[in-house]
C-alpha cells in the first residue's frame, strides 16, 4: 500500500464520520495547536526552546478556556470545509480579533507574574497562523485528495475566458467544486497574457487552440457577460475543431449586482448567437394598448402567446383574459403568471379560459363579461406538416377562428386588434402559410370598413425555441447521439429570440391606426445546416462527415417537406416604410375586399372536402402556389 492510498483510506474515513464527531476533532486539533503555539511562542520571546513551565501553563490556562468559549459562540465549528473559502477566513479574522484583544488585555495590559508581557501579542499571531494553515490543510485534504480522488476519470478541465472580475470570481467559486479543475484562462487583452491570477496563467486568447491542446481542456466557461453576440460567435467559430463544451454568463442586463458565483454559469445555447443585443423597448408604446388596460390573448399557452402574457404582466395591464384550448398549456402559463404576481405583489387580474376561437357564443360571452379593450391574436395551427395532411381543420381554426374572433372584437367596440402572423404567408407555397395570408386578408377587409377597432397585424419569421422551430428539435436528436436531419443543406431561415419577438408585437400595436402590416426586422437569414452544426458544437462534440469521419453526431439530409421553401420573405410588395422603431418597420398590402372575401368564408365554413377547401383558399390567396410533394421553390 503506498502513502497516498494509506492517506486517502484515512481521509475517507474521518470524513464518514458523524459531524458531531469530526467537531470533536477539530476541536482536539485546535487544543494541540494552542498548546503548541503557547511553547513556541514563550520560546521565542526567552530565546531558548522551553516546552513547559509556570508561565506557559499560566498562559494555557487562561487562553484555552477562552478560544474554546469563542471558537464556539463565533461559529467556527459550524463551518463545512468542503466549502470553505473567504466565508471561513473572515469568520476567522473576526474570531481572532477577539481572541487576541482578551489576551492582551490578559498578559499584556494587566500583566500576570511570570509571564513575559509581549506573549499578549505573540501568542495570538502564533496560534492564529496555525490555525489557518491547520484550515488550509484540511480543505485541501477533502476536496483535492478525496474530492478528486472520488471524481477520478471524471473531472473537467475548464479553461476560462475572460481574465477580468468575472473570470476571477468564477475561478474563486469553482475552487469548491472537487469535479472540475481550472487549468487557466484567455484573455483577449494581450497585456495580461504571462501573468496569472490565483496560480493559474493567463494567456492571449489568439492560442486557445495550443491552450486547449496543452492542458486537454474539457470545458470552457465564457466569463465575458459584457460581450456581444457577435464576439460570442467569433469565439465559438474559432473553438469549431475543438471537442469542449462552452458555457456562458448571462448578459450584464440578467446578471444581479454582487458577487458572481457558479450558478449563474449556464450552458451556452444558440440563442445566445443568434440572438441580437436588444434595443431599449419604448415604454410609451409598450404602454398603449396594455398599460391598465384589460388584454385578451387568444393562444395564450403557446410560445409565443404566452411570451406576450409575460411581457403584458410585467407593462401593468389591469386584467389579462388567457385564451386557451390546451388544458395543460393554459395550466403551466396561468401558474407562472400567478407567481409572478404574487412575488411582486401586483393586484392584476388573471382570468383562464378553456376554450376555442371558433365558439363564437363563448367569445361573445368573454368580451361581455370583460370589457377587453386590447385582442393579441396568436392562436393558430402552425406545424407545416401536420396541418399539410389536415387542412380542413388548419382552415376552421386559422381563418374561421379569426374571423370569428376579429368579428366579436369589432361588435364589442375593442380598440385594437393585433393579429400575429408568420413569414410563411407571403407567396404561401403550404397550407399552413395559405391559411395566415387568409386570416391577414379578413383582418385587413375589417380593417377598411371599421371605425370603432384599429385593426393591425404583425408579421415576422421564426422564433428560437418555440414549439415549432428546428431547435428543440435538434437538441433532442443530438441528445439521442443524433443523427441530425436536414430537409436541404441549402435552407435557410429568419430567427428571432421569442421574448424579441413579443416585446416589438406589443410596440408594433403602439403604433397602429388601422390597418397596417407591420414586419419586424428579423436580422440577416441563418442557413439552417451552420444552424445545426453550431449546436453539435455548443454540446461539446463533433459533426461527423467527409473531414471528420470520428466525430459524434452525422448530419443527414432527408428532403424538403410538403409545402416548404428554400427561402422565406416577409414582404409581398416592396420597399417597406420605416416607423419610430428601429426594428418595425410597415407596410400596405393588397387584400380582397369584404363582399367577395364574405362569400369565400361562407363556402369553407361548410366545405368538407380538402381539394375544394384548397381550391377555395387558392381563390383568398391568388398567390397561394401548392407544393404538396416538397419541390424546391426558386429562390425569388
Amino acid at each position: 500500500m503506498t502513502i497516498y492510498s494509506l492517506a486517502f483510506r484515512v481521509i475517507a474515513w474521518l470524513a464518514a464520520l458523524p459531524r458531531r464527531v469530526k467537531q470533536l476533532i477539530i476541536l482536539g486539533v485546535d487544543v494541540v495547536l494552542l498548546l503548541q503555539a503557547t511553547w513556541i511562542s514563550y520560546s521565542l520571546r526567552i530565546g531558548v526552546l522551553t516546552y513547559w513551565n509556570d508561565a506557559v501553563a499560566k498562559v494555557v490556562a487562561f487562553t484555552l478556556p477562552t478560544a474554546i468559549v469563542l471558537f464556539v459562540v463565533t461559529g467556527t465549528y459550524s463551518t463545512i470545509f468542503r466549502y470553505a473559502g473567504l466565508g471561513m477566513m473572515r469568520r476567522l479574522f473576526r474570531t481572532f480579533a477577539l481572541y487576541g484583544f482578551a489576551v492582551t488585555i490578559a498578559f499584556s495590559v494587566g500583566g500576570i507574574s511570570g509571564v513575559p508581557r509581549t506573549l499578549g501579542v505573540l501568542q495570538p499571531i502564533v496560534f492564529f497562523i496555525f490555525v489557518l494553515g491547520s484550515r488550509i490543510v484540511i480543505r485541501f485534504a477533502v476536496v483535492e485528495l478525496l474530492g478528486r480522488h472520488a471524481f477520478a476519470g471524471k473531472i473537467k478541465r475548464v479553461l476560462i475566458y475572460g481574465a477580468g472580475n468575472a473570470g476571477q470570481q468564477i475561478a474563486s467559486s469553482l475552487h469548491t467544486d472537487p469535479q472540475i479543475n481550472v487549468v487557466g484562462f484567455v484573455d483577449d487583452d494581450k497585456q495580461k497574457a504571462k501573468q496569472s491570477i490565483d496560480g493559474k496563467r493567463i494567456e492571449w486568447s489568439g492560442k486557445i487552440g495550443e491552450v486547449i491542446k496543452a492542458n486537454d481542456v474539457t470545458d470552457i466557461f465564457l466569463a465575458m457577460p459584457s460581450a456581444s453576440r457577435r464576439r460570442r460567435r467569433k469565439i465559438v467559430e474559432a473553438l469549431g475543431n475543438f471537442k469542449v463544451t462552452v458555457q456562458t454568463l448571462p448578459d450584464l442586463r440578467d446578471l444581479a449586482e454582487g458577487r458572481v458565483t457558479l450558478n449563474d454559469i449556464r450552458p451556452m445555447e444558440i440563442e445566445d448567437l443568434l440572438g441580437r443585443a436588444p434595443v431599449e423597448p419604448d415604454r410609451e408604446l409598450l404602454g398603449r394598448t396594455v398599460l391598465g388596460k384589460n388584454v385578451l390573448v387568444s393562444g395564450a399557452g403557446g410560445s409565443i402567446g404566452s411570451q406576450l402574457c409575460r411581457e403584458i404582466t410585467r407593462v401593468g395591464a389591469k386584467k389579462i383574459i388567457l385564451l386557451e384550448m390546451s388544458e395543460f398549456s393554459l395550466y403551466q402559463i396561468e401558474r407562472e403568471l400567478s407567481e409572478w404576481a404574487a412575488e411582486h405583489e401586483t393586484d392584476i387580474e388573471l382570468v383562464s379560459v378553456l376554450a376555442s376561437v371558433l365558439d363564437s357564443q363563448r367569445l361573445a360571452e368573454l368580451f361581455a363579461d370583460h370589457s377587453i379593450d386590447t385582442v393579441y391574436h396568436a392562436a393558430a395551427y402552425k406545424h407545416v406538416p401536420l396541418v399539410e395532411a389536415n387542412p380542413i381543420e388548419a382552415i376552421r381554426n386559422n381563418i374561421l377562428g379569426t374571423h370569428s374572433l376579429i368579428d366579436q372584437a369589432e361588435k364589442s367596440n375593442v380598440a385594437d386588434f393585433i393579429l400575429i402572423s408568420t413569414d410563411k404567408a407571403v407567396r404561401p407555397t403550404n397550407v399552413m402559410g395559405a391559411t395566415k395570408r387568409a386570416a391577414e386578408q379578413v383582418l385587413q377587409a375589417y380593417a377598411a370598413r371599421s371605425n370603432s377597432t384599429r385593426f393591425s397585424m404583425v408579421r415576422f419569421g421564426n422564433v428560437l425555441g418555440s414549439s415549432g422551430s428546428v431547435v428543440p428539435l435538434f437538441r433532442r436528436q443530438i441528445e439521442a447521439g443524433g443523427p441530425i436531419t436536414l430537409t436541404h443543406k441549402d435552407i435557410n431561415r429568419y430567427f428571432m429570440t421569442i421574448p424579441e419577438a413579443a416585446a416589438l408585437v406589443i410596440q408594433a400595436a403602439g403604433m397602429a391606426e388601422g390597418g397596417e402590416m407591420f414586419v419586424l426586422d428579423m436580422g440577416e437569414p441563418v442557413t439552417i445546416e451552420n444552424l445545426a452544426r453550431t449546436m453539435v458544437q455548443l454540446s461539446g462534440l463533433t459533426v461527423r462527415d467527409g473531414k471528420s469521419p470520428d466525430g459524434d453526431i452525422e448530419i443527414v439530409e432527408v428532403g424538403l417537406r410538403p409545402g416548404e421553401k428554400l427561402y422565406e420573405e416577409l414582404l409581398i410588395g416592396e420597399s417597406p416604410q420605416k416607423t419610430k422603431h428601429p426594428r418595425i418597420m410597415m407596410a400596405h398590402e393588397a387584400f380582397i375586399k369584404w363582399d367577395e372575401l364574405e362569400e369565400h368564408l361562407a363556402a369553407l365554413s361548410v366545405c368538407r372536402d380538402s381539394g375544394l377547401a384548397i381550391s377555395t383558399l387558392k381563390q383568398i390567396v391568388p398567390e397561394f402556389e401548392h407544393r404538396p410533394l416538397g419541390s424546391i421553390a426558386p429562390k425569388e
